[in-house]
């Protein structure tokens, strides 16, 4: 009997953008590249800040590893929890210029494709989870309109449409400020290090052993 193919996580995160010298998402993402959860061997990517390489630098990580498992994590400055996002849309409407001083407006992600995909992450199971770990964490249901949208909408259509993928599942992770960004920012919440990477521990492990996911309120009013 031939052996089984290793377990393997995806961890991507963004390079540092708009005059920021720290970016959360890829500080997690390598504080936990190269170690393990529940059998499953973690490798992370770092992104560029800019529309249509942070794709292609995904695609290769996703042939490069042939994971089971993606978690694309980002920063949503500003938010208190971390943000497990629902949904990703199919346009880009960028706020700000990315690191290649591009700046799109109401342009697809794909043209031709889906409105928008779902993540199929086990988002609520996670979201329980990290909160009864004394976690703050919380289901999103927008992923904004900039690079973290297009990558976490490229990312859902390849898992998607593609029959290599069929089996792997996704999904996009926003987390906060890290003090040393909040400390510029008065007023800003933030969240340590060490308390985001323990949340990603938590997602990982929920990820992996929850297949159908929780039915338990989440919504939101506004």
């Amino acid at each position: 009997m031939p052996a089984a193919a290793p377990l393997r996580i995806l961890l991507t995160g963004f390079e540092p953008f708009e005059r920021d010298p720290v970016n959360p998402s890829w500080e997690v993402a390598r504080a936990l590249d190269g170690s393990s959860c529940d059998g499953a061997t973690l490798h992370a990517v770092q992104l560029p800040c800019v529309f249509g390489p942070a794709i292609e630098r995904l695609d290769e990580a996703l042939v490069q590893w042939q994971p089971q498992l993606v978690l694309a994590l980002g920063l949503a400055g500003g938010r208190s929890e971390v943000s497990l996002e629902r949904v990703a849309i199919n346009v880009i409407d960028a706020r700000i210029a990315d690191n290649a001083g591009q700046q799109p407006i109401d342009a697809p992600v794909i043209h031709g494709a889906p409105a928008a995909y779902f993540s199929t992450l086990p988002i609520k199971a996670i979201m329980r989870d990290l909160r009864a770990a004394g976690l703050p964490g919380a289901v999103s249901n927008t992923a904004g309109t900039f690079v973290c949208n297009q990558v976490f909408y490229a990312l859902m259509h390849r898992l998607a449409s593609e029959p290599a993928w069929s089996q792997t599942r996704g999904g996009f992770i926003h987390l906060p400020y890290l003090p040393e960004q909040a400390a510029r920012l008065p007023g800003a919440p933030s969240m340590a290090l060490a308390t985001q990477v323990q949340a990603l521990q938590v997602a990982m492990r929920t990820a992996l052993s929850v297949r159908v996911d929780v039915r338990e309120s989440a919504g939101q009013l506004h």
